[in-house]
């Protein structure tokens, strides 16, 4: 007896390219496999007997196979409309069977993993009769009408761990291969294909240019359903053109401004190994092309699968740690995995895209630089991207209205509050009583405004345009990922764990409004940072994230460089601390990133109970808002940023966009009630005064 082989199933309606799929996937399996192909229209007992044959089918092939022993069946002669003769199928190490039924209720203990093929019905009978000529013509009706009744009592679709849509152009069989490698009980059978995933051929090319970084996202990814763009909208030389105060904290402050705001990376999920994925409750849905592959599980575990281990270096001479990869954001409710409640959003808890070609622009050499996985559309992708590269660099005309005004042509939208000033205010209260009874030290209280536009009302790249002119910031982001879109000007790193193992984050507790008067703005400025109470605010959550790093931190390389410096941004002056730390060697990196998720400048102290307190407090998801935007890179470095600032716009059913927008404060045993809502008011007009639009009254 053999050893149990791996059985996957192949299924889908009649005509759908179920065989040449599983033809093309065995070959492309057989690189590293022994491998085996049953077709189910072999055992069919005739044109009726689609029920019969999926009861032979699990009685007598698959179950053999699953003991290891080798499978011998009636085939069907349908030439004779009878029994054939009797054939074998062996156990190899992989068995694909494929046909109508192969997924079957009665299949499923014996199998490892389903395919559904998916095809338009006229295309399926298109190729079925094409394929089977006359013979099958007669018997088209009875037979989809047997596939009707079957697939009603049977929702073979539905637990399917892999869907694709085939469209007859040969690119199933590659996606559907990938997509396989996602599940976790082929991974033992697949570790080849796997190592060939790992062992990946980075192409890079410098151009010497600055292009305009809005015109060149528009040219290369503007018809993308999914992209991205990181965007460090805050210029080098600080956002009023300066370099800061005179004297050392200036100065420093002006060597972190340019550090954090060197690289902006393009990129969408095109080509060979474009993919997205979309996480929900405990469900990660990959997209590979037109397949789709769905596992259950935790979100930081399957990111540790796919990103935990480096699997590029940077090439010579390349300065960024991104050498492409994962990007996208990490939703607050991914609290659930991190010790807070689970609690379900509108919004998916996590989307991202991975990118297997990018451009990234480096600010302060003033280059740019192709990025591409070494894959046969590679080429025709780096000709258009250097053509594009070249066509932003002379194009001096920012694109997207005047500079400064608000979002173009987009209709001012009237917000609402999810709670009025009285309410949150009672919140505030509710939040220091938990403080007195010793429930928290400090609780990050947010809420939300929210409007609702029709469609052809608000042009979400528009908003981001006027959002980057008005109030440019070192973590800008903007992100359309199918249907949602991410309008960020955060200034917050929320993490950044580099491909050597440097960790650090950047805290901002503490906020102030500018003042257009030099004097006034400088007198608002020292306030902040003289302040008693926001300095004890930002200290309490230095130490909360000195103590989540350390989870995963080398033994004293814990350390705080800066506590409670003032960075003054286009609209508010900020206060920020930054605490570094090393990687221990080994330690798995997405589990050190959920070791510091969320960012503890948006729950308080300690994490983990003000969470819950957060939960009864707000009576509403967060969303994207609190969570994480940035980048996972195949280097194995990333860099996050706290999604602060930052408008989310929701495709509706009815075409219309609803529009959310998060603000929050941290609420102590000293807060003034007035003083917290007065400071959610001036977090919030960044982004309102970009769209034309005012925080609501009452």
């Amino acid at each position: 007896m053999s050893r149990a082989p791996v059985i996957i199933a192949i299924d889908g309606r009649s005509g759908a390219g179920k065989t040449t799929l599983a033809i093309e996937l065995a070959a492309r399996l057989r690189e590293h496999h022994k491998v085996s192909l049953f077709h189910l229209e072999d055992i069919y007992p005739g044109w009726n007997g689609l029920a019969a044959g999926i009861e032979r089918y699990a009685a007598t092939v698959l179950a053999p196979l699953r003991r290891g022993e080798p499978a011998r069946w009636v085939s069907w002669d349908w030439v004779q409309h009878y029994d054939g003769a009797i054939r074998l199928t062996q156990p190899a190490e992989i068995v694909l069977v494929e046909g109508v039924g192969a997924a079957a209720a009665a299949a499923m203990p014996f199998l490892d993993a389903v395919v559904w093929a998916d095809s338009p019905e006229q295309e399926r009978r298109t190729r079925a009769l094409g394929r089977d000529g006359a013979s099958y013509e007669p018997y088209w009706e009875q037979w989809a009408g047997q596939e009707d009744e079957w697939l009603a009592a049977d929702d073979v679709p539905s637990r399917a761990d892999v869907r694709v849509l085939n469209r007859a152009d040969g690119a199933a069989p590659s996606e559907v291969l990938q997509a396989l490698q996602y599940l976790p009980a082929l991974a033992p059978a697949l570790l080849p294909e796997l190592s060939a995933r790992r062992g990946l051929q980075l192409t890079a090319e410098r151009i010497d240019a600055a292009p305009d970084p809005a015109r060149l996202f528009e040219t290369l990814y503007g018809l993308s359903p999914n992209a991205v763009w990181l965007d460090s909208s805050l210029p080098p030389d600080g956002p009023d053109g300066r370099d800061g105060e005179d004297g050392p904290d200036g100065r420093a402050w002006a060597r972190e401004a340019a550090e954090r705001s060197r690289f902006s990376i393009l990129a969408d999920d095109g080509g060979s190994y474009g993919q997205s994925v979309r996480h929900r409750s405990g469900r990660t849905r990959v997209r590979v092309g037109n397949a789709t592959v769905q596992t259950e599980g935790g979100f930081f575990r399957w990111l540790d699968g796919v990103w935990g281990r480096r699997a590029l270096r940077a090439p010579e001479g390349y300065p960024c740690e991104f050498t492409l990869g994962w990007l996208g954001y990490l939703g607050y409710e991914l609290k659930r995995e991190t010790g807070g409640s689970d609690v379900e959003a509108d919004t998916p808890d996590a989307s991202l895209i991975f990118a297997g070609r990018a451009v990234v622009l480096d600010h302060r050499e003033r280059t740019a630089w192709l990025l591409a996985l070494d894959a046969p559309d590679a080429g025709d992708w780096l000709a258009a991207a250097r053509a594009a590269v070249a066509a932003a660099a002379m194009d001096l005309e920012p694109p997207g209205g005047t500079p400064g005004g608000a979002a173009g042509n987009t209709r001012a939208a009237e917000f609402s509050a999810r709670d009025t000033e009285a309410a949150y205010k009672a919140k505030i209260a509710a939040a220091q009583h938990e403080i007195t009874e010793g429930n928290s030290y400090e609780v990050c209280l947010t809420t939300a405004l929210t409007a609702t536009a029709a469609a052809g009302e608000l042009d979400p790249w528009q908003a981001y345009l006027a959002l980057r002119r008005r109030n440019p910031a070192p973590f800008a982001s903007y992100l359309r990922l199918a249907g949602l879109t991410v309008a960020s000007t955060s200034p917050e790193r929320f993490l950044r764990i580099a491909a050597d193992g440097a960790m650090r984050a950047e805290p901002i507790k503490g906020t102030r409004r500018r003042a257009s008067d030099p004097a006034r703005d400088e007198l608002l400025r020292r306030e902040l940072e003289t302040s008693p109470k926001d300095r004890a605010e930002n200290i309490m959550i230095v130490d909360l994230l000195r103590n989540d790093l350390s989870h995963f931190a080398v033994p004293g390389s814990v350390s705080v460089s800066r506590l409670c410096a003032i960075e003054s941004y286009a609209t508010v002056h900020q206060m920020v601390s930054t605490i570094d730390a090393r990687l221990r060697p080994g330690m798995p990196r997405a589990e050190a990133v959920a070791a510091c998720f969320p960012a503890g400048s948006m729950t308080g102290a300690p994490k983990v109970s003000t969470m819950a307190i957060l939960d009864r407090l707000e009576t509403a998801p967060r969303g994207v808002y609190s969570g994480a935007i940035g980048y996972f890179s195949l280097s194995g470095a990333t860099d996050l940023a706290v999604a602060i600032r930052t408008l989310v716009v929701a495709a509706g059913a009815d075409r219309g966009t609803t529009l959310s927008l998060g603000v929050g404060g941290a609420i102590t045993a000293d807060s003034s009630p007035q003083e917290e809502y007065e400071e959610i008011r001036t977090k919030a007009f960044g982004v309102l005064s970009a769209l034309g639009a005012e925080f609501p009254a009452g």
